[in-house]
Order: structure tokens, then sequence, then C-alpha cells
């Protein structure tokens, strides 16, 4: 690999990180056993042939042993907690029978996976509890690690909380061929970043902890575990990161600044390895890191923080030298790249607000309104703005669903370094201007929107709708929010005038209908 420059600072306006929040909640390792590390399983095809795969994904309660004592309360895919790692191969047509076995409705959203509206799961996709539904797709996308988690507006915070969140893993033949760790469980290891409050009985208690600009807990829970360990047993290890946190940033770092290498964002790898010894990841990104364990001996322990708290340690064993070099370069994205499309008008979102105050240009989130278009095949430039103040402002990260984009400039400047790749979520500073390149692949409606996960159900959401002459995408029915509040009044056995769901607090207060 060419020499390369190690980034030392975590980018992004120090002034807006999350910890200046007058709600911010310091992580805290909490005082229990060391746990070994969950790792995922991958969830077993029900069928696989050399051109289709078939899958049951299934939202399902549960309880999990988290911390000693009770059991906590929580759900996942296939699992108690989270879920098992899917993973999807390109090029093949992909069939998920999708089960609702919660007490509520749901939608499984596929974040990142490049697919048409009406699969992709967002708020007007239910699948009401007992009821199940199959999708079907061609997986046409660079490798990458995307995710799936709930999105039934305006409850998405409060399920993803309970723990519906997993992997999808998209392999391709290009990645696979590069010299980097590749045996999942041992050397490719995913790491989900989350934090949680547990109350009594051990329990996580949703509304009691609600904050309208981010719920937050002390207690970080990677993977699912409390305070864990890894055994470390090769020289290098490739992590799968994904905040997977409805608000906090991780900040991360190894003991030693021992310097680390990414190789992938969220969408696809990136052109070249970027060499880090500090990183701040946002709500919903991934980032693919692998580092090289090699200065170790057995029995030491390396540790990863978050800011000054340690949230993984990794026990050094005995291993094999490893001389693998790195390529400086991983992928050409360009080839596959198109060419902005001539005259097209610039989309302009602007992201305002805080707390119950959550806008996007100007207005919150109708479920019945169209915010947006674009031609199915166009290639448009997105100007992506933040509107709060550089002090006493935030972070924002901004989601597309149905797409990935490319990352053009930072208020006319280059880009991050690390966000020259394929990526679905992009943080925006205050006072920012982040300009990208959209092309969709496939029709539909999809939803654009903050990924402070309380902000979307908040309102800082809009949609917008991709078709054209030749695929016209009308066949896809608006759910109202009527709707689904009245099914979550009656699964929730309470009159509709007396639910609550966290979002619906930043409307009534700004004097709004959802």
């Amino acid at each position: 690999m060419a020499d390369q420059k190690v980034y030392k600072d975590y980018f992004f306006d120090e002034p807006a990180y999350d910890y200046h929040d007058g709600g911010y909640v310091k992580l805290q390792v909490p005082d229990v056993p060391e746990n070994k590390l969950n790792i995922p399983e991958p969830l077993k095809p029900d069928k696989e042939t050399d051109t289709d795969m078939y899958y049951t994904v299934v939202a399902q309660t549960g309880e999990t042993q988290i911390m000693p004592g009770a059991k906590t309360k929580t759900w996942g895919y296939n699992t108690s907690l989270l879920g098992k790692t899917i993973i999807l191969k390109r090029g093949k047509h992909i069939h998920i029978t999708l089960k609702n076995k919660l007490p509520e409705l749901t939608t499984f959203h596929w974040h990142g996976l490049e697919v048409q509206g009406d699969i992709d799961g967002g708020c007007h996709s239910p699948i009401y509890p007992g009821e199940s539904k199959t999708i079907n797709f061609i997986c046409n996308q660079p490798a990458a690690f995307l995710w799936l988690h709930a999105h039934p507006c305006p409850s998405t915070a409060e399920q993803v909380w309970h723990g519906l969140a997993t992997g999808v893993v998209v392999t391709d033949q290009h990645k696979a061929s590069l010299p980097i760790p590749k045996q999942y469980g041992v050397d490719d290891i995913p790491l989900v970043l989350q934090d949680r409050k547990f109350h009594q009985n051990n329990q996580w208690d949703y509304q009691a902890d609600y904050d309208p600009d981010g719920v937050q807990g002390p207690t970080p829970m990677i993977n699912g575990t409390v305070n864990p360990y890894f055994d470390v047993t090769t020289q290098k290890v490739r992590f799968r990161l994904l905040d997977g946190a409805n608000r906090r940033e991780w900040r991360l770092h190894f003991s030693d600044d021992l310097e680390f290498t990414q190789i992938a964002g969220d969408g696809s790898l990136l052109p070249h390895p970027v060499k880090f010894t500090h990183m701040l990841i946002t709500c919903a990104e991934r980032a693919e890191i692998i580092v090289d364990f090699g200065k170790y001996k057995p029995g030491d322990v390396v540790t990863l923080f978050s800011d000054d708290t340690p949230i993984v340690k990794f026990r050094i064993h005995s291993f094999k030298p490893d001389h693998s070099k790195l390529p400086y370069d991983l992928i050409d994205l360009k080839k596959d790249e198109p060419e902005t499309t001539k005259d097209t008008p610039v989309h302009k979102v602007v992201m305002s607000g805080m707390d119950e105050q959550v806008e996007m240009n100007g207005k919150k989130f109708n479920m019945q309104r169209i915010d947006s278009k674009q031609k199915l095949g166009n290639a448009e430039i997105w100007d992506v703005s933040n509107s709060n103040d550089k002090v006493g402002g935030m972070i924002h990260p901004y989601h597309m669903h149905g797409v990935q984009f490319q990352v053009l400039s930072r208020n006319g400047h280059d880009p991050y370094p690390n966000e020259h790749g394929l990526k679905d979520t992009v943080s925006v500073n205050p006072g920012e201007h982040v300009r990208l390149k959209v092309w969709y692949t496939q029709p539909g409606i999809f939803m654009y929107h903050c990924h402070i996960i309380e902000h979307e159900d908040g309102g800082m959401m809009a949609q917008i709708k991709v078709d054209s002459p030749k695929h016209p995408y009308n066949h896809y029915k608006l759910m109202d929010m009527d709707t689904l509040m009245t099914n979550f009044a009656k699964e929730r056995g309470v009159k509709k005038s007396d639910l609550h769901l966290g979002g619906m607090s930043s409307y009534s207060k700004m004097g709004m209908k959802m």
C-alpha cells in the first residue's frame, strides 16, 4: 500500500458533538462481570440454488440475559434481541417471507438496499400482528454492510429501542477476491453499537427515557452484550461497525492510539483505504475497518473506547503471522457512476430545529404528501443543509431510502476522506451544505430524513416519488396516519385519544396533526 496520511481527529464540528446536548447521557461501564461478545450467527436460508435464495425473517418478542439477574424483555429478528445476520449474494433472486409475531404492527425497512418502494419497508408497508408477506427482488449492488430495522412511523424509535435491528451483508466476487479478513465470526466481526438504560428488574422503559432529541442510555451495549470481550486469534480482524443507536455518536479509538484502516463505508468499498487513530460514526452509518494486532503478544488486552469509556476489550491470543498487503486501489466506482443529468433542478433539503421543533424544508412529515420527484435513471444533485447554529446546534445524520449516493462536497470543499464510497447516510454539521449525486435504480415512493430516530418520528422527514413514463409507479397506496394510529391503539388496548407514541408530542406541541 502507498504511504498514507493517518487521520487523528474525528472530523465534524466539535461544538456540535452530542456531548454538548443538555440531555446528553455519558456512557459508563456497568459494574458487572465481563461477557464474551455475542457474534450474531448468520441466518440460514430456507433454500438456496445457483440463482435464488429464500429466507424467512420473523419479528418476535423474547427475553434476553443481558445483565445479571432478571432477563430483559426484548424484540428481535429470528432471535430474542437484534437478529441473525442476513447474507445476500449479488446477482441472486432473493425471496424473503416476512412474519410479524409481535403484539403490534411493524415494518421491515431494508436500510441501504436498492429495492422498489413497496419492498423498502417504510411506514406505508405495515405488517400487522400474526400476518406475513413475501418480497422478491434481484440483489444487484456492490458488496456492503447494510441493516434491517423497524420503521413504523411514529414508533420507529421505540421499536428499534426494543431491539429490532440486525445486519445485512451483501457479498460479491470482487470483494471476496481481496486479501482482507473474511472468516465470519473469527476475523470478520460485526459490531452493532447501541446504548440502553436498565430500569427496575433490568427492564427497558422507553417512555421514561424519552427525549425528543434522541433517547440515550448510560450503558454501552455491543451486539446486545454489556462489558464485552473478544478473543483475538488472528493477527488482522475486520470489524463491520454499525451505529445502531437512536441518538448517540460514537467517537472511537483504541488503547495506545492503535492505527486502523477503513476499507468500506455504508454502501461499498472505499476507492482507497484510509488510515485512522480516531473515528466518529453517527447514527445509521457503517464503517468496515481492519485492525492489525501484530505488535501485541498473547495475554495483552487492547481496548476500544468511545471518548474515554471502554466499550470492547480484545484479549490477544497466539496467532500466525499475516504478511498480506492491502492494495491501494480497492474499487473503481466511477465506471458505474452515471453523469449528472443535464437541465435538472437541484433538490434542496433543509434540516431545521431541535427537540419538538424539528422540520424538513419548513414542514413536518405528512404521509399523504409527496415532497419531491425524480425521474428513474436520472442522476441529480441534492443540496442538504443543516440550519442549526454552529454553537448550540447539533449534527444531523441524513438518510435516503432505496438508494446509494455519492457525496460530492461539504461547503464546496472535498468530502471527508472516508466519504468517497457509496453512502446512504451522511451527517451534516450546523450551517453546512453537503452536495450529493443521487440516482435511483428502482422506482417507488421513498422517505428521506434525519436518522436521529426521534427526529424522524417527530417530523424531520419527507418523501420522494421516483418513476418514469416507462416505469410509472401508481399502484402504491399511501398509508394514512389515522389508520396506523387506530391500529396501534387497538393493539395496545387503549383509546386512540389515550395513545402515546414518541413522535406524537413533537406534532402536538407545535399544534399540528400527524
